[in-house]
């Protein structure tokens, strides 16, 4: 049977330590090491288990910066690599003056939505204060976490794997769309058609939660509301036709999810007795594998926000944005509203990537991810974590709009025991 391994890949300059860092983390002589610039002249492979890890497959590959005809075959195999891995060690040698190879690797590995850690490498130990112009000449490394060692002091191995455990998101990591789903149950999935929605089919992930549930033996049923009468100054039609439908089942939907914009309704409406969440904290927890409550408590920055803050909303598609659009009209409206004041600036698709402002924001208010991939999203949240900027959701925050008892409600169905 074959083995599904991490692949994890080292990366730098010539002469950097690169082979030593991989005979480190080996435990054996895995590469040759000399100071002869260019010794590793093909990418050397090694198999290990890692404790806490699983399986692994180490790449050590050839130095970025050989200027000969052979160093442009190794570049090219180089960035082939860099493409199978996982995670991308980036081992510096502070002591040296230029660092084009290393921006190379930084924006390629960002590129292809790769986790990246620095190790400096300290050939004398005794120096070990890392010059102010690496970050100066590295604008990127304020992402990036990092950790500083002697590759051929085998006392730093234990400190290195447990660096690469702490700041590594595994890529074999299952998360559950919904796992308070129970067989046999019913599961309500509130979705209000709008202006947006496409003709012939559902947004995704609406289409998921139904295949989640129908494929956990449970049943999944579609309610259409009409928020415009729910909102009107005669609500009661509407809500006489919702109370109707949950009483028609016979007995007790187990839970409610519903479009992040309904929540001003289905906080009301829905009955104490049955759960209730959204989409998009649906959505976010399934894409950030289970990172919900990092979202949770970002909300909190909002307690902070003073006139001039700001404040990015992040949406992770392109799509044709008219009328009520929730990223670009309902949120910035809501926080105009509360929050006079404070700037709102938007990124959509690949503009939150070249972003190179996000430490000056407040907070950050991010869509679902619906039509990113997990690795994507890692990647977002890997840079505003190192960054220390809070982030939110959409669901979070138009839930928190409703009040403190709303969030805590609809974030009831994923706390765990």
């Amino acid at each position: 049977m074959l083995t599904e391994r991490e692949h994890i890949g080292i990366f730098g300059k010539m002469n950097s330590g690169k082979s030593s860092l991989m005979n480190l983390l080996t435990q054996q002589e895995t590469s040759i090491t000399d100071s002869t610039p260019g010794t590793t002249a093909d990418v050397k492979i090694a198999l290990q288990e890692i404790h806490g890890l699983g399986p692994v497959k180490f790449f050590d590959t050839a130095g970025l910066d050989e200027g000969t005809l052979l160093g442009a075959k190794k570049r090219e195999k180089v960035m082939n690599v860099l493409k199978e891995c996982d995670l991308v060690l980036l081992v510096i040698d502070p002591s040296t003056k230029v660092f084009d190879s290393e921006n190379q690797i930084i924006e390629a590995a960002r590129e292809l939505d790769k986790q990246i850690l620095v190790i400096y490498n300290l050939f004398e130990i005794a120096g070990n204060r890392l010059p102010d112009e690496i970050e100066t000449q590295i604008p990127l490394l304020k992402f990036i976490p990092s950790i500083t060692l002697s590759a051929i002091d085998v006392s730093f191995r234990q400190s290195l794997l447990n660096f690469i455990l702490n700041n590594y998101d595994p890529k074999f990591q299952k998360t559950d769309l919904l796992p308070f789903v129970e067989k046999d149950q019913f599961y309500i999935l509130n979705i209000p058609m709008d202006e947006e929605t496409p003709p012939g089919r559902y947004l995704r992930p609406q289409a998921m939660a139904e295949e989640y549930i129908t494929r956990n033996w449970a049943f999944p049923i579609s309610y259409r509301m009409n928020l415009g009468v729910a909102r009107s100054e005669n609500p009661q039609p509407e809500k006489d036709r919702f109370d109707a439908f949950l009483n028609s089942l016979g007995r007790r939907p187990k839970a409610l999810i519903t479009d992040s914009q309904a929540m001003d309704i289905m906080a009301k409406w829905t009955p104490p007795d049955i759960m209730l969440t959204t989409f998009s904290i649906m959505m976010i927890n399934f894409m950030s594998k289970g990172r919900i409550y990092e979202f949770y408590e970002g909300i909190k920055a909002l307690d902070k926000l003073q006139p001039g803050d700001k404040v990015l909303i992040a949406e992770a598609c392109n799509h044709s944005r008219i009328n009520e659009d929730i990223g670009t009209v309902q949120i910035p409206r809501k926080i105009n509203q509360t929050f006079p004041g404070v700037i709102i600036d938007h990124n959509f698709g690949r503009e939150f990537q070249t972003n190179s402002e996000l430490g000056n924001y407040k907070l950050i208010i991010h869509c679902g991810g619906c039509m990113i991939s997990h690795q994507k999203l890692q990647a977002r949240l890997r840079d505003l974590r190192h960054a220390g900027v809070p982030v939110t959701n959409y669901g979070v925050f138009l839930s928190w709009m409703q009040g403190q008892a709303a969030l805590e409600r609809v974030m009831e169905p994923w706390r765990k025991d």
